[in-house]
């Protein structure tokens, strides 16, 4: 019994690591802004 919830706490451990490192192990200032699309000179503008 005592093996079993040994086995279930490592997976626990495992699984908040991954969700740990996928969420904030990212770019140190996050992700770099969107390229900004070119204007069409025929729009009114906004």
């Amino acid at each position: 019994m005592g093996l079993i919830l040994l086995e279930a706490l490592l997976a626990l451990v495992v699984l908040v690591a991954i969700v740990w490192w996928t969420m904030f192990s990212g770019r140190k200032g996050g992700e770099p802004p969107a390229p900004q699309e070119p204007r069409d000179p025929q729009d009114p503008p906004a």
